[in-house]
């Protein structure tokens, strides 16, 4: 009989729960993303014509890229999963740009905010308790 050792095991459940970690952040991503460019007044349009459809089909998926056409700039983001895009001109990318960037300080700001509790948290752990073991006065950790 084949014994399976128990860090494989481990090491196969944590490579488990990374992908899936990893997966559900690429769709929370693609979400905010959306939720960004529909704030900033993107329009969602579904290709229709045959012209738009070969565009949509060209065009990078989940990425904002700028297109010029008869002399008019727009924005694009082609959701894939949808299929629809959104769009957007020079007013609405500005608009979604400066949201992007309160979103990252604002994420920025919540991270140092969770690092100083962590650190707070861990200050009084740091000298222990009192040197003395807990239960049992008179007897010293080491």
């Amino acid at each position: 009989m084949k014994t399976i050792s128990f860090s494989a095991v481990i090491g196969t459940l944590l490579s488990l729960c990374c992908l899936a970690g990893l997966s559900s952040c690429a769709s929370m991503d693609a979400s905010n993303q959306e939720a960004l460019l529909s704030a900033a007044g993107f329009r969602v349009k579904t290709p229709s014509t045959p012209q738009q459809q070969a565009a949509y089909a060209a065009a990078p998926s989940y990425k904002v890229h700028r297109a010029t056409v008869n002399g008019r700039t727009f924005y694009a983001y082609k959701d894939e999963d949808k299929g629809v895009a959104y769009v957007g001109g020079d007013d609405e990318y500005q608009r979604y740009q400066q949201l992007a960037i309160q979103k990252k300080i604002a994420q920025d700001n919540y991270s140092a905010a969770q690092m100083n509790q962590a650190a707070a948290m861990n200050w009084y752990g740091a000298w222990g308790y009192g040197g003395y073991r807990y239960g049992a006065p008179g007897r010293f950790w080491w």
